[in-house]
């Protein structure tokens, strides 16, 4: 793409007011759509694609991009606020940045959200436009085999989500494993585990699990352990803290995130390529690669900013991967841009090589429009950082009574079925009995996510091997893969190790 173009699409930009109106009202929706338990972006998308079809496609795409963005950067508002994650990207997030909250750092952790999701978008963008066709020629290559590998080493992660118990960790890691099976056999299309139930024929949804879980499970968990004067104390702790709170990090503390921050950007853009691995996923991958390799992994879980900025930074940074995947070839790289795709079909575009050779300036746009849209969210997010932090001074009951009512309307609204919310309150009782005997329900999510993904991956790789395992071993990008499986399952003992043994002084 040369020079002209770029020049001709930014002036056609800046001097578009309707396209920066319908940019900046899709950034509005998405951050309340996000912010809202329950409303994804998929979700957000799906609504007002519809209202798309009646404007020109600069118009209708730019609305839709701002609603994408700022939807995936809002979800962590909620999850640092209420610990209920707003869309199913945030749930890493949902690790430290509550219990920064809790430590009197909310502020920071709000901050910090939005800075990192803006440098994930801002990266990832830069990806997109740089290195569009390399990385999207390398994954369509991506066969059974490397998916498998990929959801494989997705799961390794039960470890380092698993707190201080990595068999409670891995035995519920398992229990959401074995869920993922009820449904439709993958491969031979019939159904399974499901007791004849139509609606079960589908599957267990995974967002009224994740909406239960963290949502009603962690309000359940707080009534159990609600105790008025100690609330009290901690309420005006709170608003003190509040009070003298700072939404920017300092120096050192910039310094202290820049590479963990970074390689987590790069790492979730791969993801991101790869098709149906999206934000919940790399921010999993991303937050567990990350305390391995911490310097102050212990603190990962228990509060640490480090934690939260590489949570945040993967969110947003698989966008730009989704995107490349979605232009070059024509796949959606997961559900929103599955939409997308639809929506450029609406108005004669096919995404392709075709597409970047008689539309380049259409591409162009659609750069342009990430970039304006996440330096949109960097100052509404900053403007509106105290302002959300002070939700957090209202009365715990109000937020029971608030996070219910969006949870059940949230469950409802994904497929206006009422089966969807007895799920949801099933998880929620699961979530709450998960709290009280200390098991972690991140493995529990990770397992009924990535099971699907595992088990069709396998088992058509082996149809295509003729039951012989060594393709698994065949395939580069797989064998890396499993190395680096191996490695991950393996380092914090080398770490241990290396930090245990004495250090050998000689005079």
């Amino acid at each position: 793409m040369t020079l002209e173009l770029w020049t001709t699409g930014f002036i056609h930009m800046i001097s578009n007011p309707q396209v920066i109106m319908y940019l900046a009202f899709g950034i509005v929706a998405g951050a309340v759509i996000g912010a809202l338990p329950g409303l994804s972006s998929t979700m957000g998308i799906a609504i007002l694609t519809p209202l798309t079809f009646w404007l020109d496609a600069d118009c209708g795409f730019a609305m839709l991009i701002g609603v994408w963005n700022s939807s995936v950067w809002a979800g962590g508002i909620s999850a640092i606020i209420i610990n209920t994650p707003g869309t199913p990207g945030s749930i890493a997030s949902s690790f430290d940045g509550y219990k920064l909250y809790k430590q009197g750092r909310g502020g920071l952790a709000l901050g910090v959200n939005v800075i990192y999701s803006v440098l994930g978008g801002l990266l990832s963008t830069i990806a997109l436009i740089f290195f569009a066709w390399p990385l999207a020629r390398f994954a369509v290559t991506f066969g059974p085999p490397e998916y498998f590998a990929l959801a494989l080493f997705g799961l390794s992660m039960m470890v380092s989500v698993s707190g201080n118990s990595v068999m409670k960790g891995l035995a519920v890691g398992l229990a959401g494993l074995l869920l993922s099976t009820v449904g439709m056999d993958p491969i031979m299309a019939s159904p399974r585990y499901t007791l004849g139930i139509t609606y079960l024929q589908s599957g267990i949804q995974f967002l009224p699990i994740m909406i239960g879980m963290f949502g009603i499970g962690e309000v359940l968990s707080q009534i159990y352990d609600y105790n008025r004067e100690q609330v009290a104390r901690e309420n005006e702790l709170k608003k003190q803290n509040m009070a003298l709170g700072r939404v920017l990090p300092n120096k050192q503390e910039i310094k202290q995130l820049a590479l963990p921050t970074f390689l987590s950007g790069l790492l979730s853009i791969i993801i991101g390529i790869i098709p149906a691995a999206g934000g919940d996923i790399a921010s999993i991958i991303c937050w567990g690669q990350g305390k391995k390799l911490s310097k102050h992994g212990d603190e990962y879980g228990n509060g640490s900013l480090e934690g939260m900025a590489v949570s945040t930074i993967s969110n947003n940074g698989v966008l730009g991967g989704a995107l490349i995947t979605m232009l070059t070839m024509g796949i959606p790289g997961d559900s929103v841009t599955a939409i997308l795709i639809g929506s450029l079909m609406m108005y004669g575009m096919t995404p392709g090589v075709k597409m970047f050779n008689e539309q380049p300036d259409f591409i162009v746009n659609i750069m342009l429009l990430m970039i304006f849209a996440n330096l949109f969210i960097l100052i509404l997010g900053l403007l509106t950082a105290k302002a959300s932090a002070k939700v957090l001074n209202v009365k715990p009951q109000s937020v029971w009574v608030a996070v219910s009512v969006l949870c059940v309307v949230g469950s409802y609204a994904l497929n206006n079925s009422f089966n969807d919310v007895l799920i949801m309150f099933a998880a929620a009782i699961l979530g709450f009995f998960f709290k009280r005997a200390d098991f972690p329900s991140g493995p529990f999510i990770l397992g009924l996510l990535l099971g699907n993904m595992l088990e069709s991956n396998f088992r058509r790789a082996l149809i295509l091997s003729g039951g012989n395992l060594n393709i698994f071993f065949k395939r580069p990008v797989t064998c890396i893969l499993l190395v680096v499986i191996v490695f991950t399952l393996m380092f914090p003992s080398i770490k241990r190790i290396i930090s245990e043994r004495p250090i050998s002084t000689t005079r």
